[in-house]
């Protein structure tokens, strides 16, 4: 079985990164970060203004989404594609690593069960591209779904 090492900045790291790139240091840019690396579940957007708007009330939507989008483009934060459902989530672990994808509730959870290769960034300089992310995926149905799915089956059997 692969290891799996998440690759995240510590706070101290986080601010020399936004001071390298001559960003300002922010209590919203933090607190964003932070609340990523501790949710395990590849949130939305969306899904980060709302759990912090209890923190910060002054946080506006449009900081949390600025805020990603500059982690993503700084290389801190990796965007996942859409689970099936046309909205973005976002991990801070930007270590090679897979992702198990429920195709029903559209949830998105690491999958360290197998190792994610890192090919050589040489080999696709031939084809001029500069590769800035991967990505694994295994879709299919995760545990609750399919529990779901079984239970209902089994309701519609005794009709």
């Amino acid at each position: 079985m692969a290891t799996h090492f998440p690759l995240t900045l510590a706070t101290d790291d986080l601010i020399a990164h936004l001071r390298d790139a001559g960003l300002r240091v922010t209590p919203q840019r933090l607190v964003i970060y932070e609340t990523l690396v501790k949710d395990k579940h590849h949130p939305t957007a969306q899904a980060l203004f709302e759990r912090l708007q209890g923190t910060l009330p002054s946080l506006s939507q449009a900081t949390v989404y600025n805020t990603l989008e500059t982690m993503v483009e700084m290389g801190l934060v990796r965007e996942l594609g859409t689970a099936g459902d046309g909205t973005v989530r976002y991990d801070a672990d930007i270590s090679p690593h897979a992702h198990l994808v429920c195709t029903d509730c559209n949830s998105i959870e690491d999958f360290s069960a197998v190792e994610v290769p890192i090919p050589d960034p040489t080999a696709f300089k031939d084809r001029g591209y500069t590769i800035r992310s991967m990505a694994v995926y295994y879709y299919g149905l995760c545990a609750d779904c399919r529990k779901q799915r079984e239970s209902e089956a089994g309701a519609g059997e005794d009709e």
